[in-house]
């Protein structure tokens, strides 16, 4: 728009004057009019310093030969260097290898296997329960507690529990069991996730899963987003205005998390969740609070209608599925 406005304007009073007027660039409307020309390739002229051909040869025959077969340009040039020889510079040595396909890394390199976003869907409790581990400060630097937690995805409930000294896989299987046992899981119904921690990938709990039933998944390495639930559980039990910064001993973490536990389970309103109580959904109990609430709503509404503004309230709306990386989908058109 610009260009045809200034080649209106260019026989009255000017190209130039015409750019300054419309803030245009003179050299871009001069170049825009000239048709391109392609520039002709020209062949790079030999430099008068390379070597010739011969010397070239009499490098690349060092280099393949037998004696230097395992050694790095740059240690062929000191050998030689010491030795009284200068054949060319290190990186003309990189240069003439490049040229001929022959650089490349001789070492092994460690390749990480691709892994798998793991996908997860539970629309009911004990379809899928996400599990981990976290430390517990104890009383003296560098000593710590482990504290094992497995927790409903959809309910957010804290199926299972314990706290020892040490990480094992002895105690993840143990725990792992009578969590089962006690929500009597039966096979093919539930699906483990966890990260990729030594006591998470161990023989023992993953022959106890196949013993069972149950499906095992694993985050990716490094992705704290593919164990969301089990993160935000712990961070909660970690924000809690009671937590101490260090426990005296195994038997206070062990009470501390008993009274957590109860009360995260049983009073906790979980915003996840519909701001119910997570053995409220765990238990089945969830439509009948959903409608005790709206209850109390309408009769609040009924009362005083003009402050809500809104209309009708409505109690949070009840979970009906919990993803664990919910698969992007597009929107058809039509």
């Amino acid at each position: 728009m610009i260009e045809q406005t200034v080649a209106e304007l260019t026989p009255i009073v000017g190209t130039r004057p015409a750019c300054r007027a419309l803030g245009a660039s003179p050299a871009t409307i001069y170049r825009r009019r000239r048709p391109a020309e392609p520039r002709p390739k020209r062949a790079r002229p030999k430099p008068p310093r390379s070597l010739s051909g011969a010397e070239r040869a009499a490098v690349l025959e060092a280099l393949r030969g037998k004696r230097f077969l395992d050694s790095s340009p740059a240690q062929v040039w000191a050998t030689l260097l010491d030795e009284g020889s200068y054949l060319c510079s290190e990186r003309t040595m990189y240069r003439l290898l490049a040229a001929n396909g022959e650089l490349r890394e001789r070492r092994d390199q460690l390749t990480h296997p691709p892994y798998e976003k793991p996908e997860l869907l539970a629309e009911h409790p004990n379809e899928v329960w996400s599990w981990d581990i976290s430390k517990l400060k104890g009383p003296a630097k560098w000593t710590s507690y482990h504290l094992y937690v497995i927790l409903d995805v959809f309910s957010r409930y804290a199926v299972g529990w314990t706290v020892q000294p040490r990480e094992s896989a002895a105690v993840a299987e143990a725990l792992i069991a009578q969590s089962c046992e006690q929500q009597s899981i039966g096979r093919g119904q539930l699906t483990v996730h966890a990260d990729r921690g030594s006591a998470m990938r161990s023989k023992p709990v993953a022959m106890l899963l196949a013993d069972l039933g149950v499906t095992k998944t694993h985050s990716r390495p490094y992705t704290s987003t593919d164990n969301p639930y089990s993160e935000a559980q712990f961070k909660t039990l970690k924000y809690r205005p009671a937590f101490p910064a260090r426990f005296d001993s195994i038997e206070q973490a062990r009470a501390f998390c008993r009274e957590f536990f109860r009360w995260y389970n049983h009073e906790h309103r979980h915003c996840g969740i519909g701001l119910m109580a997570p053995a409220t959904v765990h238990h089945g109990r969830a439509k009948e609070a959903y409608a005790a609430r709206q209850a109390v709503l309408t009769a609040a509404y009924a009362a005083n209608p003009e402050r809500f503004v809104r209309g009708a309230p409505e109690p949070p709306t009840l979970p009906s599925a919990a993803w664990i990386n919910k698969p992007e989908t597009e929107e058809v058109a039509h």
